[in-house]
């Protein structure tokens, strides 16, 4: 599935900031003009305050005195860790440096050259479509792939692995490139003509250690300190789906799922040693219509509508489509999962599948029921362009999507979610967001 699944979860507060950094705002929703403006005051402009593991080494980035990237930019600013994250909290935090640079001028986004990598084995997570990540190795920068969002450099005699990390930088979002003559570039991005910028000092993480899976999560552990936007696994409760197994009807029935087919699987799979204890109603169980249908003659979208072809379609009510409202001759939804638990004791939890913004284009503007709603054109960003080209992004950028205003998002979920759990359905699949990172004008 093509899709992504990723859910942002809320960090605690540090209890205890930085010398001589401003202090977190006590609730825990992200602080994204944080980084580059408090660290302005305790970081030399020119870079001389720095890890002890980490060194502007003439021209070159140096870990434990061994060059990792040569020929370093003048304008390249390196922040110990222990700056921003006390060693005391969190156990790593004098084995990083957060990485920056200073711009000429103002910009939405930013593309700058951050050293040459030569010779050097690496391996790395890159974004090949708007929603998918992949693998990737190489030996040299100019191997490096777009849109890179994690590369860690094997270690030699010399040094130690070094973890790349690109993350948030105030209202910006790094990711790593090729650039010219075996540079490895960061690619900072804004998302937004009108939100500016010229001087950060954390966009990307940089951490050394000798054990590779170990210096991974020492450094997720100094980057959420830091930021102060997620978790960690260790610090959440898992919720109890994730140690059942489940079925989800989409590579069953794509957008034919229907009840009498979704009864049959379970039983099939119960029948067969393998009884689910999840089940995930996927797409198609909605109701939606294409732009030039008419709601009012009965018609759905859903009914002359092929996998892949969906993404022009929008919400048009927030009741189940006719194929599960009839149910039994109108039992609905919540008929059907009553007496789908209760035939088949195993299956605690029903979830269904909906997008983002309640359907992959959104909602229907001026449909009575829904919340007010206007078709908005998005934008791809110069990174995501040059991700590989996928017919949804395609279809979603040339018929829009139905955004609901943000003083009514309340409604749209509301209104959703309720009669959902009405219906007796326990959870939800949220869908279609990376509609989150298409540029704002």
């Amino acid at each position: 599935r093509a899709y992504s699944k990723t859910k942002h979860t809320k960090a605690e507060q540090n209890p205890k900031p930085p010398p001589q950094a401003s202090r977190a705002p006590p609730a825990m929703a992200p602080n994204l003009s944080k980084a580059t403006d408090d660290l302005l005051g305790d970081v030399a402009v020119d870079g001389l305050k720095q890890s002890p593991r980490f060194t502007l080494k003439g021209k070159d980035l140096a870990v434990d005195g061994h060059p990792a990237l040569l020929d370093v930019p003048a304008n390249i600013r390196l922040t110990p860790a222990s700056v921003l994250v006390s060693a005391a909290e969190v156990a790593g935090a004098t084995d990083g440096s957060f990485l920056g640079f200073d711009a000429p001028a103002p910009e939405s986004r930013h593309v700058v050259p951050i050293g040459k990598l030569v010779d050097t084995r690496f391996m790395s997570i890159f974004r090949f479509k708007v929603w998918w990540t992949t693998h990737w190795v190489g030996t040299a920068g100019r191997d490096v792939e777009n849109e890179t969002q994690m590369m860690v450099l094997d270690r030699t005699a010399d040094r130690p692995y070094l973890l790349l990390l690109p993350i948030v930088d105030g209202a910006f979002r790094a990711s790593l490139q090729s650039g010219e003559d075996d540079h490895v570039a960061l690619c900072l991005e804004s998302g937004s003509s009108v939100v500016k910028g010229s001087v950060f000092r954390s966009a990307v993480y940089l951490h050394a250690g000798d054990d590779p899976f170990e210096l991974v999560r020492e450094a997720a552990r100094v980057v959420r300190a830091h930021l102060g936007t997620f978790r960690l696994l260790e610090e959440k409760t898992p919720p109890p789906i994730v140690d059942k197994f489940g079925w989800c009807t989409w590579d069953a029935f794509y957008l034919k799922v229907h009840p009498e087919g979704v009864w049959e699987g379970v039983r099939g799979l119960a029948e067969g040693g393998c009884p689910p204890g999840l089940v995930l109603i996927d797409d198609g169980w909605q109701s939606i219509c294409h732009d030039d249908d008419d709601p009012a003659d009965g018609a759905e979208g859903m009914n002359r509508t092929a996998a892949g072809e969906q993404m022009p379609c929008r919400l048009i009510k927030f009741q189940e489509n006719h194929k599960f409202r009839d149910y039994k001759g109108g039992l609905g939804l919540g008929g059907f999962v009553r007496e789908m638990k209760a035939a088949f004791p195993t299956v605690e939890q029903v979830y269904v599948w909906h997008a983002l913004c309640g359907y992959w284009g959104g909602l229907r503007p001026g449909t009575p029921g829904l919340p007010p709603t206007k078709v908005v054109a998005p934008k791809l960003s110069p990174g995501l362009k040059r991700t590989m080209e996928d017919l949804a992004v395609d279809k979603i950028v040339n018929n829009g999507v139905g955004l609901v205003d943000p003083e009514h998002a309340r409604e749209l979920y509301e209104g959703l979610h309720s009669h959902l759990q009405a219906s007796g359905i326990d959870g939800v699949k949220v869908d279609v967001i990376h509609v989150s990172l298409y540029q704002k004008l």
